[in-house]
């Protein structure tokens, strides 16, 4: 064996030394962690978390109960009680991720305008918007501070919050405009789930958004900061600048398949819940009253009420829904005895995909423009807007001039979806429209038409949006009673996440003074609604 010579020894010693001096922070650090991630990967995430982590916008999701398209009959799992119990969880860490975004972008190179800032300033809104409507005041301006705001973050009033949001679209408005001629990104084009890296429609999607917001404001009409009617005229006077959607193959929709991404009703657990759940009676009732087919391809008939009277099945009276304020043992029995219309097994239940999740769409902007027109902000023709967004909804499920023919479960079998009865209805769109329930006219009786297509255009889409317009409007009359809980009155606003009393006390409390009188409350009225 070979002796170390005392250089060597000497040598060893010195680097044992320096070894030693190794800070005990960087012994912590794990290699094997990422310390960076590319920003296309985050956005990839929070493009989905859209609708899969803040809740509403997933089709048959809770929130689509409180809009009052569709029930629970069995109460083992559940009930139709309306519970308004607020978090920040996920929206805290949405805000955080599309921070760290728009850091990644500017580490890899990025300039001050580039297209993941443009989509981070959209995401900030559209967050902050779904928030404050929920809950009014909420931290802003002073969030996501961390250790440096140890006092917590204050709570910015919910107009300061919809000036920011306005403030936010439009830079992103010009963010798109100035990038859409560029070379594109091909990390961001794989990774932008809804429009593939088209940044021409991710801008007429962002002035869409905005109409939404704007109208949302109705009650604001007057506020000499908030201009409602000249940024709405802004928008609809300068297509330049403010291009819109211009159809359906522009809106902004989340994509369903078979293999990992599988629409919410499915083959797979149709079995499950397909008896436990029915159509409500505030969507069915509004569309049998109008002779509109799309109950057809919406819901089931009520099979006792064909057979009890003879009917065909595309007898609008073999439709019915259960009031969803009603007791849910009664509900359960007369869904369970053919009474209520169960949930269409065709359109919804057949395949894997059924239908694409509507974000924001051409069809409410259409009728966002209406409402703007009938109301005097813009100038325009609010019928011809009208006419377009019914439109183009009906032609969503497929059904055109002429005959049309629809499917409806003939077994009652819940592992049998091939056994469909078939039935043909004639629809002319023309013949539709001039019912005098459904043609526009001027004036309040127009605007309750206009809001009332709209409710029916939200059917399992656009998250809260049915919710938040109902409160605004009261169109359409919404089922009230014990079965929505909360003393069978229709709930206001989420309460804040209860943590915030402990945790951030001060601001929560200068908050709820501020708006609710001291109560924290789901019956608090919102500024906005004020």
């Amino acid at each position: 064996m070979k002796k170390i010579s005392l250089m060597g020894m000497m040598i060893l010693f010195i680097l044992s030394i320096q070894s030693c001096k190794k800070r005990f922070e960087d012994l912590l650090i794990n290699p094997n962690q990422p310390v960076s991630v590319p920003p296309y990967l985050v956005m990839g995430k929070e493009l989905n978390d859209i609708v899969n982590n803040i809740g509403g916008n997933a089709p048959w999701d809770a929130v689509m109960r409180y809009n009052q398209y569709y029930c629970r009959n069995y109460q083992y799992y559940g009930d139709n009680a309306y519970s308004f119990s607020g978090t920040f969880g996920n929206y805290s860490n949405d805000l955080k991720n599309i921070q760290q975004m728009e850091i990644e972008a500017a580490n890899a190179g990025a300039p001050a305008r580039n297209a993941y800032a443009a989509v981070g300033k959209f995401l900030r809104a559209y967050y902050y918007y779904h928030l404050s409507s929920l809950m009014g005041d909420v931290p802003m301006s002073e969030a996501l501070k961390g250790l440096t705001n140890i006092s917590g973050p204050k709570y910015d009033t919910q107009k300061d919050v919809f000036l920011q949001i306005l403030k936010w679209l439009d830079e992103a408005n010009d963010d798109f405009n100035a990038l859409k001629g560029e070379a594109s990104d091909r990390n961001f084009n794989s990774n932008d789930i809804y429009y593939k890296g088209d940044l021409a429609k991710w801008q007429k999607m962002v002035n869409a958004f905005k109409l939404r917001v704007l109208i949302s404001l109705s009650k604001k009409a007057g506020d000499a900061d908030l201009k409602i009617g000249q940024r709405f005229t802004e928008v609809l006077t300068n297509s330049t600048k403010f291009p819109l959607f211009s159809g359906m193959t522009d809106n902004f929709s989340y994509k369903y398949n078979a293999d990992f991404n599988r629409y919410p009703l499915n083959p797979s657990n149709f079995g499950f819940d397909a008896l436990r759940l029915n159509m409500a009676g505030t969507w069915v009732s509004n569309l049998t009253t109008l002779q509109d087919p799309r109950v057809f391809a919406t819901c089931e008939p009520a099979y006792k009420l064909i057979d009890q009277n003879g009917w065909s099945l595309t007898d609008f009276r073999a439709f019915a829904g259960s009031p969803t304020a009603e007791n849910q043992t009664d509900m359960e029995n007369k869904a369970q005895s053919g009474l209520y219309s169960l949930i269409g097994r065709y359109r919804y239940y057949r395949t894997f995909t059924a239908e694409e999740g509507i974000i924001v769409g051409y069809p409410e902007m259409c009728f966002n423009i209406a409402e703007a027109i009938n109301r005097g902000w813009a100038a325009g023709d609010a019928e011809q807007w009208y006419r377009n967004g019914i439109d183009a909804m009906i032609k969503f499920y497929g059904i055109a001039n002429g005959n049309n023919t629809f499917y409806f479960l003939r077994s009652g079998n819940p592992t049998n979806l091939a056994d469909y009865r078939t039935a043909v209805y004639n629809f002319d769109f023309n013949t539709y429209y001039n019912q005098a329930t459904v043609r526009y006219e001027a004036g309040t009786a127009g605007l309750n038409k206009i809001l009332l297509q709209k409710y029916l255009a939200f059917f399992m889409n656009s998250g809260w949006e049915a919710f938040f317009n109902q409160r605004r409007t009261g169109i359409p009359t919404f089922s009230v009673g014990a079965g929505i809980g909360n003393g069978g009155v229709l709930p206001k606003r989420w309460t804040y996440p209860v943590a915030e009393q402990n945790v951030n006390n001060a601001n929560w409390k200068a908050a709820v003074d501020r708006q609710f009188s001291g109560q924290d409350v789901v019956g608090g009225e919102l500024w906005i609604n004020k």
